[in-house]
Protein backbone atom coordinates (compact mmCIF):
# COMPACT_ATOMS: atom_id res chain seq x y z
CA UNK A 1 0.00 0.00 0.00
CA UNK A 2 1.43 3.39 -1.02
CA UNK A 3 1.13 5.49 2.11
CA UNK A 4 2.53 8.87 3.15
CA UNK A 5 4.99 7.09 5.46
CA UNK A 6 7.02 6.22 2.37
CA UNK A 7 7.94 9.82 1.59
CA UNK A 8 9.24 13.01 3.17
CA UNK A 9 7.21 16.11 2.34
CA UNK A 10 10.03 18.54 3.18
CA UNK A 11 9.72 21.51 0.84
CA UNK A 12 6.78 19.90 -0.96
CA UNK A 13 3.18 21.01 -1.35
CA UNK A 14 0.71 18.20 -0.64
CA UNK A 15 -2.69 18.40 -2.31
CA UNK A 16 -4.92 16.35 -0.01
CA UNK A 17 -8.45 15.18 -0.79
CA UNK A 18 -10.12 15.12 2.61
CA UNK A 19 -13.72 14.44 3.58
CA UNK A 20 -14.90 17.51 5.48
CA UNK A 21 -18.55 16.79 4.66
CA UNK A 22 -19.62 17.54 8.23
CA UNK A 23 -23.10 18.38 9.57
CA UNK A 24 -23.78 22.06 10.33
CA UNK A 25 -26.61 23.60 12.34
CA UNK A 26 -28.61 26.66 11.24
CA UNK A 27 -25.88 28.98 12.56
CA UNK A 28 -23.26 26.99 10.59
CA UNK A 29 -21.73 25.44 13.70
CA UNK A 30 -20.24 21.98 13.20
CA UNK A 31 -22.32 19.43 15.14
CA UNK A 32 -20.00 16.44 14.57
CA UNK A 33 -16.33 16.99 13.72
CA UNK A 34 -15.24 13.33 13.48
CA UNK A 35 -14.41 13.58 9.79
CA UNK A 36 -12.17 16.58 10.41
CA UNK A 37 -10.35 15.08 13.40
CA UNK A 38 -9.83 11.87 11.39
CA UNK A 39 -7.78 13.82 8.82
CA UNK A 40 -5.53 15.56 11.36
CA UNK A 41 -2.79 12.86 11.61
CA UNK A 42 -2.16 13.05 7.86
CA UNK A 43 -2.07 16.86 7.84
CA UNK A 44 0.23 16.97 10.88
CA UNK A 45 2.67 14.43 9.42
CA UNK A 46 3.12 16.55 6.28
CA UNK A 47 3.56 19.77 8.25
CA UNK A 48 6.03 18.09 10.62
CA UNK A 49 8.06 16.91 7.61
CA UNK A 50 8.38 20.56 6.55
CA UNK A 51 5.80 20.53 3.79
CA UNK A 52 2.71 22.65 3.12
CA UNK A 53 -0.86 21.49 2.70
CA UNK A 54 -3.64 22.33 0.25
CA UNK A 55 -6.93 20.74 1.36
CA UNK A 56 -9.83 20.03 -0.98
CA UNK A 57 -13.24 18.63 -0.02
CA UNK A 58 -16.93 18.70 -0.75
CA UNK A 59 -19.68 19.69 1.68
CA UNK A 60 -23.28 18.63 1.18
CA UNK A 61 -24.98 18.41 -2.18
CA UNK A 62 -25.20 21.90 -3.68
CA UNK A 63 -27.47 21.89 -6.71
CA UNK A 64 -26.69 25.19 -8.40
CA UNK A 65 -23.13 26.34 -7.82
CA UNK A 66 -21.96 28.35 -4.80
CA UNK A 67 -24.38 28.22 -1.85
CA UNK A 68 -23.79 29.86 1.53
CA UNK A 69 -24.85 26.85 3.60
CA UNK A 70 -22.46 24.56 1.75
CA UNK A 71 -19.42 26.82 1.93
CA UNK A 72 -16.32 25.30 3.48
CA UNK A 73 -15.49 28.68 4.99
CA UNK A 74 -17.66 27.53 7.92
CA UNK A 75 -15.01 24.89 8.70
CA UNK A 76 -11.96 27.20 8.74
CA UNK A 77 -12.07 28.44 12.35
CA UNK A 78 -12.63 24.98 13.83
CA UNK A 79 -9.87 23.47 11.70
CA UNK A 80 -7.54 26.30 12.74
CA UNK A 81 -8.31 25.62 16.41
CA UNK A 82 -7.70 21.88 16.00
CA UNK A 83 -4.36 22.43 14.24
CA UNK A 84 -3.29 25.24 16.53
CA UNK A 85 -2.49 27.50 13.59
CA UNK A 86 -4.29 29.77 11.17
CA UNK A 87 -5.72 28.06 8.10
CA UNK A 88 -5.89 30.11 4.89
CA UNK A 89 -9.09 29.90 2.81
CA UNK A 90 -9.51 30.28 -0.95
CA UNK A 91 -12.98 31.36 -2.05
CA UNK A 92 -12.79 29.04 -5.07
CA UNK A 93 -11.13 25.69 -5.71
CA UNK A 94 -9.68 26.35 -9.18
CA UNK A 95 -9.93 30.11 -9.79
CA UNK A 96 -7.36 32.89 -9.46
CA UNK A 97 -7.70 33.08 -5.66
CA UNK A 98 -6.92 29.38 -5.28
CA UNK A 99 -3.99 29.50 -7.71
CA UNK A 100 -2.46 32.58 -6.08
CA UNK A 101 -2.86 31.39 -2.48
CA UNK A 102 -1.53 27.92 -3.30
CA UNK A 103 1.50 29.39 -5.08
CA UNK A 104 2.28 31.69 -2.12
CA UNK A 105 1.98 28.92 0.48
CA UNK A 106 5.06 28.51 2.66
CA UNK A 107 6.28 25.32 4.33
CA UNK A 108 4.23 24.61 7.46
CA UNK A 109 1.15 26.46 6.14
CA UNK A 110 -2.33 25.13 5.36
CA UNK A 111 -4.80 26.27 2.70
CA UNK A 112 -8.41 25.06 2.46
CA UNK A 113 -10.14 25.36 -0.92
CA UNK A 114 -13.82 26.16 -1.41
CA UNK A 115 -16.33 23.33 -1.98
CA UNK A 116 -15.41 21.17 -4.98
CA UNK A 117 -19.05 20.45 -5.72
CA UNK A 118 -19.74 24.08 -6.52
CA UNK A 119 -18.54 22.85 -9.92
CA UNK A 120 -20.61 20.15 -11.65
CA UNK A 121 -17.35 18.97 -13.25
CA UNK A 122 -16.31 17.44 -9.91
CA UNK A 123 -19.05 14.80 -9.83
CA UNK A 124 -18.82 14.28 -13.59
CA UNK A 125 -15.16 13.28 -13.22
CA UNK A 126 -14.10 15.98 -15.65
CA UNK A 127 -10.44 15.65 -16.69
CA UNK A 128 -9.82 19.37 -17.34
CA UNK A 129 -11.23 20.24 -13.91
CA UNK A 130 -8.97 17.58 -12.34
CA UNK A 131 -6.00 19.03 -14.23
CA UNK A 132 -6.67 22.51 -12.80
CA UNK A 133 -6.83 21.09 -9.28
CA UNK A 134 -3.65 19.08 -9.85
CA UNK A 135 -1.69 22.24 -10.60
CA UNK A 136 -2.17 23.35 -6.97
CA UNK A 137 0.19 20.77 -5.47
CA UNK A 138 3.33 18.66 -5.99
CA UNK A 139 2.10 15.43 -4.39
CA UNK A 140 -1.44 14.03 -4.32
CA UNK A 141 -2.76 12.40 -1.16
CA UNK A 142 -6.18 10.78 -0.95
CA UNK A 143 -7.45 10.66 2.64
CA UNK A 144 -11.18 10.74 1.87
CA UNK A 145 -12.42 7.18 2.31
CA UNK A 146 -16.03 8.40 2.50
CA UNK A 147 -15.89 9.33 -1.20
CA UNK A 148 -13.53 6.60 -2.43
CA UNK A 149 -16.42 4.78 -4.14
CA UNK A 150 -17.08 7.80 -6.37
CA UNK A 151 -15.21 8.29 -9.67
CA UNK A 152 -15.10 12.05 -9.13
CA UNK A 153 -12.47 14.44 -10.45
CA UNK A 154 -10.78 14.92 -7.06
CA UNK A 155 -10.93 11.28 -5.94
CA UNK A 156 -10.10 9.23 -9.04
CA UNK A 157 -9.33 11.29 -12.15
CA UNK A 158 -6.78 13.64 -10.56
CA UNK A 159 -4.36 10.82 -9.65
CA UNK A 160 -3.30 10.41 -13.29
CA UNK A 161 -1.58 13.82 -13.09
CA UNK A 162 0.66 12.48 -10.29
CA UNK A 163 1.90 9.17 -11.76
CA UNK A 164 4.85 8.91 -9.35
CA UNK A 165 3.56 11.11 -6.54
CA UNK A 166 0.26 9.73 -5.25
CA UNK A 167 -0.33 8.21 -1.83
CA UNK A 168 -2.94 7.14 0.70
CA UNK A 169 -3.22 9.26 3.83
CA UNK A 170 -3.40 7.63 7.27
CA UNK A 171 -7.20 7.59 7.40
CA UNK A 172 -7.51 5.92 4.01
CA UNK A 173 -4.80 3.38 4.86
CA UNK A 174 -6.45 2.62 8.20
CA UNK A 175 -9.88 2.14 6.63
CA UNK A 176 -8.53 -0.26 4.03
CA UNK A 177 -6.43 -2.23 6.53
CA UNK A 178 -9.39 -2.68 8.90
CA UNK A 179 -11.78 -3.63 6.11
CA UNK A 180 -9.24 -6.16 4.83
CA UNK A 181 -8.87 -7.63 8.30
CA UNK A 182 -12.61 -8.30 8.47
CA UNK A 183 -12.88 -9.49 4.88
CA UNK A 184 -9.87 -11.77 4.66
CA UNK A 185 -8.44 -12.35 8.12
CA UNK A 186 -11.47 -12.65 10.41
CA UNK A 187 -11.08 -14.67 13.60
CA UNK A 188 -14.00 -17.05 14.12
CA UNK A 189 -16.79 -16.93 15.07
CA UNK A 190 -17.43 -14.04 12.68
CA UNK A 191 -20.75 -12.23 13.19
CA UNK A 192 -22.22 -9.58 10.89
CA UNK A 193 -25.03 -7.38 12.19
CA UNK A 194 -27.12 -5.82 9.45
CA UNK A 195 -29.77 -3.21 10.14
CA UNK A 196 -31.39 -0.28 8.40
CA UNK A 197 -34.54 0.24 6.44
CA UNK A 198 -34.32 -1.76 3.24
CA UNK A 199 -33.14 -5.22 2.20
CA UNK A 200 -32.54 -3.82 -1.28
CA UNK A 201 -29.85 -1.44 0.08
CA UNK A 202 -27.90 -4.31 1.62
CA UNK A 203 -28.59 -7.23 -0.73
CA UNK A 204 -25.13 -7.35 -2.34
CA UNK A 205 -23.42 -7.01 1.02
CA UNK A 206 -25.55 -9.75 2.59
CA UNK A 207 -24.81 -12.10 -0.31
CA UNK A 208 -21.07 -11.39 -0.04
CA UNK A 209 -21.12 -11.92 3.73
CA UNK A 210 -22.92 -15.24 3.47
CA UNK A 211 -19.67 -16.55 1.98
CA UNK A 212 -17.68 -15.47 5.04
CA UNK A 213 -19.67 -15.20 8.27
CA UNK A 214 -20.73 -17.74 10.88
CA UNK A 215 -23.64 -15.64 12.14
CA UNK A 216 -25.75 -13.05 10.34
CA UNK A 217 -28.03 -10.92 12.51
CA UNK A 218 -30.73 -8.89 10.78
CA UNK A 219 -32.62 -6.07 12.48
CA UNK A 220 -34.10 -2.68 11.71
CA UNK A 221 -36.82 -1.99 9.17
CA UNK A 222 -35.55 -4.63 6.75
CA UNK A 223 -36.47 -7.39 9.24
CA UNK A 224 -40.19 -6.86 8.54
CA UNK A 225 -39.72 -7.74 4.88
CA UNK A 226 -38.36 -11.09 6.08
CA UNK A 227 -41.27 -11.51 8.54
CA UNK A 228 -43.81 -10.71 5.81
CA UNK A 229 -42.05 -13.07 3.37
CA UNK A 230 -42.58 -15.89 5.86
CA UNK A 231 -46.29 -15.19 6.08
CA UNK A 232 -46.28 -12.97 9.16
CA UNK A 233 -48.69 -10.13 9.96
CA UNK A 234 -46.62 -6.98 10.25
CA UNK A 235 -49.26 -4.24 10.53
CA UNK A 236 -48.02 -1.08 8.85
CA UNK A 237 -44.36 -1.82 9.49
CA UNK A 238 -41.88 -0.94 6.77
CA UNK A 239 -41.87 -3.57 4.03
CA UNK A 240 -40.58 -3.99 0.49
CA UNK A 241 -43.38 -6.00 -1.10
CA UNK A 242 -41.32 -6.60 -4.25
CA UNK A 243 -38.47 -8.14 -2.21
CA UNK A 244 -40.36 -10.96 -0.46
CA UNK A 245 -39.00 -13.67 -2.77
CA UNK A 246 -35.51 -12.22 -2.31
CA UNK A 247 -35.87 -12.38 1.49
CA UNK A 248 -36.90 -16.04 1.31
CA UNK A 249 -34.05 -16.86 -1.05
CA UNK A 250 -31.55 -15.28 1.38
CA UNK A 251 -32.96 -17.45 4.18
CA UNK A 252 -32.44 -20.52 1.99
CA UNK A 253 -28.92 -19.44 0.99
CA UNK A 254 -27.95 -19.01 4.63
CA UNK A 255 -29.22 -22.52 5.39
CA UNK A 256 -27.35 -24.01 2.42
CA UNK A 257 -24.10 -22.35 3.52
CA UNK A 258 -24.49 -23.29 7.17
CA UNK A 259 -24.74 -19.65 8.28
CA UNK A 260 -26.70 -19.02 11.47
CA UNK A 261 -29.23 -16.39 10.29
CA UNK A 262 -30.88 -14.62 13.21
CA UNK A 263 -34.06 -12.64 12.60
CA UNK A 264 -35.92 -10.73 15.32
CA UNK A 265 -38.74 -12.69 16.96
CA UNK A 266 -40.34 -9.75 18.78
CA UNK A 267 -40.67 -5.99 18.43
CA UNK A 268 -41.45 -2.79 20.23
CA UNK A 269 -44.42 -1.53 18.23
CA UNK A 270 -46.03 1.90 17.99
CA UNK A 271 -49.27 3.36 16.66
CA UNK A 272 -47.39 6.25 15.08
CA UNK A 273 -43.87 7.12 13.85
CA UNK A 274 -43.21 9.44 16.77
CA UNK A 275 -41.46 9.55 20.12
CA UNK A 276 -44.88 10.42 21.59
CA UNK A 277 -46.58 7.36 20.10
CA UNK A 278 -48.32 4.71 22.17
CA UNK A 279 -46.14 1.61 22.37
CA UNK A 280 -46.65 -2.08 22.97
CA UNK A 281 -44.82 -5.38 22.54
CA UNK A 282 -45.59 -7.93 19.82
CA UNK A 283 -44.23 -11.02 18.14
CA UNK A 284 -42.69 -10.07 14.81
CA UNK A 285 -45.17 -12.18 12.85
CA UNK A 286 -48.23 -10.86 14.69
CA UNK A 287 -48.24 -7.06 14.75
CA UNK A 288 -51.60 -5.35 15.17
CA UNK A 289 -53.24 -3.63 12.21
CA UNK A 290 -52.32 0.06 12.12
CA UNK A 291 -49.24 -0.49 14.31
CA UNK A 292 -45.62 -0.65 13.22
CA UNK A 293 -42.42 -2.19 14.53
CA UNK A 294 -39.83 0.46 15.42
CA UNK A 295 -37.33 -1.53 17.49
CA UNK A 296 -36.40 -5.11 18.29
CA UNK A 297 -37.99 -6.51 21.45
CA UNK A 298 -36.41 -7.97 24.63
CA UNK A 299 -36.43 -11.57 23.34
CA UNK A 300 -34.47 -10.57 20.24
CA UNK A 301 -32.12 -8.38 22.28
CA UNK A 302 -31.23 -11.34 24.48
CA UNK A 303 -30.73 -13.71 21.54
CA UNK A 304 -28.66 -11.24 19.50
CA UNK A 305 -26.53 -10.17 22.48
CA UNK A 306 -25.58 -13.73 23.39
CA UNK A 307 -24.38 -14.46 19.84
CA UNK A 308 -22.39 -11.20 19.72
CA UNK A 309 -20.82 -11.98 23.13
CA UNK A 310 -19.28 -15.18 21.77
CA UNK A 311 -17.95 -13.62 18.56
CA UNK A 312 -14.30 -12.94 17.78
CA UNK A 313 -14.94 -10.70 14.73
CA UNK A 314 -17.92 -8.35 14.45
CA UNK A 315 -19.05 -6.18 11.53
CA UNK A 316 -21.96 -3.89 12.34
CA UNK A 317 -23.78 -1.93 9.67
CA UNK A 318 -27.19 -0.45 10.44
CA UNK A 319 -29.26 0.12 13.60
CA UNK A 320 -31.82 -2.27 15.12
CA UNK A 321 -34.55 0.36 15.27
CA UNK A 322 -35.28 4.07 15.17
CA UNK A 323 -32.52 4.81 17.70
CA UNK A 324 -32.79 8.57 17.10
CA UNK A 325 -36.02 8.45 19.16
CA UNK A 326 -35.50 7.63 22.82
CA UNK A 327 -38.46 5.25 22.97
CA UNK A 328 -36.97 3.07 20.24
CA UNK A 329 -33.24 3.15 21.05
CA UNK A 330 -33.16 0.18 23.43
CA UNK A 331 -32.42 -2.54 20.87
CA UNK A 332 -29.63 -0.63 19.17
CA UNK A 333 -28.08 0.34 22.51
CA UNK A 334 -28.24 -3.27 23.75
CA UNK A 335 -26.45 -4.51 20.63
CA UNK A 336 -23.88 -1.72 21.06
CA UNK A 337 -23.37 -2.84 24.70
CA UNK A 338 -22.82 -6.42 23.50
CA UNK A 339 -20.32 -5.30 20.84
CA UNK A 340 -18.37 -3.27 23.43
CA UNK A 341 -18.27 -6.21 25.86
CA UNK A 342 -17.10 -8.58 23.14
CA UNK A 343 -14.39 -6.07 22.17
CA UNK A 344 -13.25 -5.87 25.81
CA UNK A 345 -12.96 -9.66 25.71
CA UNK A 346 -10.66 -9.58 22.68
CA UNK A 347 -13.01 -9.48 19.68
CA UNK A 348 -12.27 -7.21 16.70
CA UNK A 349 -15.23 -4.92 16.02
CA UNK A 350 -15.65 -2.81 12.88
CA UNK A 351 -18.52 -0.31 12.89
CA UNK A 352 -19.60 0.40 9.33
CA UNK A 353 -20.06 4.14 9.16
CA UNK A 354 -23.35 6.00 8.65
CA UNK A 355 -26.12 5.32 11.18
CA UNK A 356 -24.07 2.67 13.00
CA UNK A 357 -21.29 5.18 13.65
CA UNK A 358 -23.90 7.74 14.75
CA UNK A 359 -25.45 5.22 17.15
CA UNK A 360 -22.10 4.27 18.67
CA UNK A 361 -21.31 7.98 19.09
CA UNK A 362 -24.72 8.68 20.66
CA UNK A 363 -24.13 6.04 23.32
CA UNK A 364 -20.56 7.21 23.96
CA UNK A 365 -18.90 4.02 22.68
CA UNK A 366 -16.76 5.35 19.82
CA UNK A 367 -13.53 4.64 21.73
CA UNK A 368 -14.74 1.27 23.06
CA UNK A 369 -14.90 -0.57 19.74
CA UNK A 370 -11.95 -1.54 17.53
CA UNK A 371 -12.63 0.75 14.57
CA UNK A 372 -15.39 3.10 13.41
CA UNK A 373 -15.40 3.63 9.66
CA UNK A 374 -15.91 7.16 8.33
CA UNK A 375 -17.32 5.89 5.04
CA UNK A 376 -20.68 4.13 5.04
CA UNK A 377 -21.23 3.71 1.30
CA UNK A 378 -17.55 3.22 0.50
CA UNK A 379 -17.15 0.52 3.14
CA UNK A 380 -20.27 -1.30 1.91
CA UNK A 381 -18.99 -1.38 -1.66
CA UNK A 382 -15.54 -2.52 -0.54
CA UNK A 383 -17.12 -5.30 1.52
CA UNK A 384 -19.22 -6.30 -1.48
CA UNK A 385 -15.96 -6.93 -3.33
CA UNK A 386 -16.21 -3.90 -5.61
CA UNK A 387 -13.14 -1.98 -6.69
CA UNK A 388 -13.30 1.58 -5.37
CA UNK A 389 -12.25 4.20 -7.96
CA UNK A 390 -10.43 6.28 -5.32
CA UNK A 391 -8.41 3.26 -4.21
CA UNK A 392 -7.71 1.98 -7.72
CA UNK A 393 -6.43 5.43 -8.77
CA UNK A 394 -3.65 5.32 -6.16
CA UNK A 395 -2.78 1.66 -6.72
CA UNK A 396 -2.43 1.94 -10.50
Amino acid sequence: MKTIDQISFAGKKALIRVDFNVPLDKEYNITDDNRITAALPTIKKILKDGGSVVLMSHLGRPKEGPTEKYSLKHVVKHLSDLLGQEVEFADDCIGDDAVQKASELHNGEVLLLENLRFYKEEEKGDKDFADKLAKLGDIYVNDAFGTAHRAHASTAIIAQFFPDNKYFGYLMAGELANAEKVLNDAAKPFTAIMGGAKVSDKIELIEALLEKVDNLIIGGGMAYTFARAQGGKIGKSLVEEDKLDLANSLIEKAKAKGVNLLLPTDSVIADNFSNDANTDAAQNDNIKDGWMGLDIGPESVKKFSSVVAESKTILWNGPMGVFEMEKFETGTKAVADAVVKATENGAFSLIGGGDSAAAVAKFGYTDDVSYVSTGGGALLEYMEGKELPGVKAINE
